[in-house]
């Protein structure tokens, strides 16, 4: 029997106060879920109608509704998240199980294929596979496990779900609103394991595939796991995307824009535009902007998600510093809070500059040219999203092809919706969550076929 010495605790950020501890699993109790799982996966893939495990997803966005206060309080006592982004995750969350509910039907009906020769039919049927796992992250507790949650049970596939180690809290919430909503036992369970424990699971016969958002070496390490027994996997890590501004008939706007999204939830989002690319004839104007609202952030900034990844961001943007860049903010970091910054003049040689930096801090480039802002935006091991502000729509076009990202957003930030695949490339991770692309990655798309009358 491994060891259990993974910690899941709560402990607020903003104080530093350990608020309550919770034990991991144990051995026995992740076989017991596997087995639950499994059982429930036996009768809830084949017993059930699309429209029944809508309706259930239905009840999910309505309890979501109805407590997104508390679920908001939880989020902001786990790991720091202003109150009304809090709300507003529980709010797009909602909205995601909504989304699969509403569209299952169309995603699963089946996809006639013409054929080429012969006669008789052909078509496609989505049908689960079995038991997932979803291991999540802290910085979207309930957003991302909408993301995996939705699809894969409104398919009929059943799910355990280990949680970030720091949202015990939010993680019981969640099995508390699935429990409630009338979901059989097994079809939604919520696991403390250890990464060990985890590992074993992805091993184990009863599972068949397994979701994980998190870093990139966490990710490499679950791919790994997953790969040697031949476990179908989903990833999205890290993300240092782009926010190319080639041209502005408001500058001020677009300074803004880039303000949003960079700071939404402390500068913890991997979709967030870290990198600020911008053409040389408004740079000068733009960072000094951009700047002038970066640090009149500074009052109403929350804590990062804890002590240690604020030291992190401390070291890592002294390397940046060591390496050239110049630094602009106000105040140093304390405990858990990390001042507003801006990086400027930073080569994209230096190391620091392949280097996701998740909190507070942005980088400006200088490009001199359309192309050299697209080499800048591609000269990174990361794929996630990408931002193009210009005036110019072919322009927009044609960047927008160069890319090297699974995602493009044009003159605009926060538009993500359920109904628009997410995911990236590189060393982003692959697969899709979201749209129907996300309803597809863990889904037996059987073949169908039959002969004609003609056919002995």
């Amino acid at each position: 029997m491994k060891a259990n010495t993974q910690r899941y605790a709560v402990v607020d950020p903003a104080t530093g106060e350990l608020v309550r501890e919770y034990p991991s699993a144990t051995d026995a109790a992740m076989n017991q879920a596997l087995d639950a799982a499994a059982h429930a996966y036996r009768e809830w893939s084949k017993q059930t109608t699309v429209a029944q495990r809508a309706g259930l997803l239905d009840t999910v966005a309505a309890l979501h509704t109805a407590r997104s206060g508390e679920l908001a309080r939880i989020a902001q006592r786990e790991m720091g998240k202003p109150l009304d982004e809090a709300v507003a995750e529980v709010e797009f969350s909602a909205s995601i199980y909504s989304f699969y509910a509403a569209n299952a039907h169309t995603f699963l009906a089946d996809e006639p294929i013409e054929l080429i020769e012969g006669a008789g039919t052909a078509f496609v049927r989505r049908q689960p596979v079995g038991v997932l796992l979803g291991i999540m992250p802290w910085n979207y507790p309930y957003y991302q496990v909408a993301r995996f949650a939705a699809p894969n049970l409104v398919l009929g596939n059943t799910i355990m779900l280990k949680p970030a180690s720091q949202c015990p809290e939010s993680s019981a919430a969640l099995q508390r609103i699935f429990t409630e909503a009338g979901f059989p036992e097994g079809c939604y369970v919520n696991v403390y394991a250890t990464n060990d424990q985890a590992a074993d699971a992805i091993a184990d016969p009863r599972l068949q595939g397994v979701s994980f958002t998190g870093s990139e070496r966490a990710g490499a390490q679950v791919a790994e796991q997953a790969g040697r027994h031949l476990k179908k996997v989903v990833l999205e890590l890290g993300g240092s995307d782009p926010f190319i501004v080639l041209s502005s008939d408001d500058l001020d706007a677009t300074a803004q824009a880039a303000v949003d999204t960079r700071f939404e939830n402390t500068g913890q989002a991997c979709n967030a535009g870290k990198r600020i690319i911008v053409a040389a004839d408004l740079h000068d104007e733009f960072l000094d902007t951009f700047t002038k609202k970066v640090l009149a952030t500074a009052g109403g900034l929350a804590p990062l998600s804890s002590v240690a990844a604020a030291e992190r961001l401390e070291k890592q943007v002294q390397r940046a510093v060591d390496d050239g860049a110049t630094l602009i903010c106000e105040g140093r970091r304390d405990g858990a809070f990390f001042p507003p910054a801006v990086l400027s003049g930073l080569s994209p040689a230096s190391p620091s500059a392949a280097e996701e930096l998740f909190g507070p801090v942005a980088t400006v480039y200088r490009a001199g040219s359309e192309a050299e802002a697209v080499e800048l935006a591609n000269s990174t091991p990361y794929g996630l999203g990408s931002y193009i502000f210009t005036t110019d729509p072919e322009q927009a076009m044609r960047v927008a092809d160069r890319i090297e990202a699974g995602m493009v957003f044009i003159n605009g930030v926060g538009l993500e919706g359920p109904e628009l695949p997410f995911g990236g490339i590189k060393r982003s991770g692959f697969g899709r969550e979201l749209g129907r692309a996300g309803i597809d990655e863990f889904a037996n798309k059987k073949l169908i076929r039959t002969a004609g009358p003609e056919s002995p």
